[in-house]
């Protein structure tokens, strides 16, 4: 998929979100605030995996310049018997640089994540998340399983209480990195029967949606 920039107003701004462990931003002052007004840019660059082939996930803003979200349309996984071994498991890797306006970091708040679920009786899937910054040895993952019988749209989020926020490092520029995946296991379930699991909709129009909270950096 190939590289752009994205310009959106940082007022509840949709991002990503992580639940990792309680770690200051290097010099940020401990006090939320309010997002900054000027806008932040935002470069895509790179989006991969085999649940988001090339041309099947788009990133895009919202109309009202308020939600930031990653559609995708042929992100599925499955077991049966016309299935293979690899469509089990799914994953997509979103790599993001965000230019934050000069004098603010950001941290990750939520993430709301949707698709449909068709399992058997017996069979089971589970949606996985992990988030970190580039350089960073830190790695955050959640998972959200789902068990059979199952036959309509799934929702999970992903959330990090206030005080356990993890803050980009003031002044520096750090990429972010969300993997996400989607696995289907058959269980004690009828071999013969098909069990699936998608991050998207049967109309294809399901997002991903990520949110940011703020905070100020000392002048330099």
């Amino acid at each position: 998929m190939s590289r752009r920039s994205l310009k959106i107003p940082a007022v509840a701004v949709a991002l990503f979100a992580a639940a990792f462990s309680a770690q200051p931003a290097q010099g940020a002052s401990s006090a939320i605030a309010d997002p900054p007004d000027d806008k932040i840019v935002i470069d895509v660059a790179t989006v991969n995996g085999s649940g988001c082939p090339e041309g099947t996930a788009q990133v895009a803003v919202a109309e009202d310049n308020t939600a930031f979200t990653v559609t995708y349309s042929d992100y599925l996984a499955e077991v049966g018997p016309n299935s293979k071994p690899t469509d089990r498991r799914k994953n997509c890797q979103l790599n993001l640089i965000v230019h934050v306006p000069q004098g603010f970091t950001y941290a990750i708040v939520s993430a709301d994540y949707r698709g449909y679920a068709y399992l058997q009786p017996g069979a089971s899937g589970l949606q996985k998340a992990s988030y970190y910054f580039q350089g960073s040895s830190d790695t955050a993952a959640t998972s959200h399983p789902f068990d059979g019988p199952q036959d309509g749209n799934w929702q999970a989020t992903d959330s990090t209480d206030w005080g356990q926020l993890v803050w980009k490092p003031c002044g520096e520029q750090r990429n972010f990195n969300v993997n996400t995946e989607i696995r289907v296991d058959a269980g004690t379930s009828d071999p013969t029967k098909t069990s699936f699991m998608t991050m998207d909709s049967t109309d294809g129009n399901i997002n991903t949606t990520y949110h940011f909270a703020w905070k100020k950096c000392p002048a330099s």
